[in-house]
C-alpha cells in the first residue's frame, strides 16, 4: 500500500509539473525567480552527489548502502523533494494565477506523500532513521 501511495506522489509531482510547462509557467526572466531557481538546483545537485550513485525508484523503495546523514542531509531529511518545491514555488509565483497554484499545489501535495511514505518505509529497513528524524527537519530546519 505504502509503495502505491509513493506511485501516486510521484505521479502527481509529475503532473503538476507538467501542467506548469504547459502553461509557460515555471520560468521567469526576474532575478527574484532565477535566484531561488538557482539555488534549488544546486541543493538538488549537492543532495544527488551525497547520496551516491543509488538509482531512483519510480516507487519508494530503500536502498542498500546506509542511511545518509551528510551534506544536505544533515540540515533537512527530504533535500531533494525541497529543492522541486522551492523550484517549483517559484515559478508559480512569477506567474500566479488559479492554475499556477492548483499545480503547485498538486506538486507539493505528492511530494509530501512521497516524504511520508518513505519515511515508513526506510524506518522498516533502518531503525536508526528514527533518532535521525527526531533531530532533522523534513523540509525546513526547525519549520517542517
Amino acid at each position: 500500500m505504502l509503495k502505491a501511495l509513493s506511485v501516486i506522489g510521484f505521479l502527481a509531482m509529475a503532473s503538476g509539473l507538467l501542467g506548469l510547462l504547459i502553461t509557460r509557467s515555471v520560468f521567469s526572466p526576474s532575478p527574484f525567480v532565477i535566484a531561488p531557481q538557482v539555488a534549488a538546483l544546486a541543493l538538488m545537485i549537492w543532495a544527488r552527489i551525497t547520496f551516491g550513485r543509488r538509482s531512483f525508484h519510480f516507487a519508494a523503495n530503500p536502498t542498500a548502502g546506509g542511511l545518509v546523514t551528510t551534506g544536505p542531509y544533515r540540515f533537512v531529511r527530504h533535500p531533494i523533494y525541497t529543492a522541486v518545491c522551492l523550484f517549483i514555488t517559484a515559478g508559480a509565483a512569477a506567474h500566479l494565477s488559479r492554475t499556477t497554484s492548483l499545480f503547485c499545489a498538486v506538486v507539493w501535495g505528492g511530494a509530501i506523500a512521497r516524504m511520508f511514505t518513505e519515511e515508513r518505509l526506510v524506518v522498516e529497513r533502518y531503525p536508526e532513521y528514527l533518532q535521525y528524524a527526531a533531530k532533522t527537519s523534513r523540509m525546513i530546519p526547525h519549520v517542517f
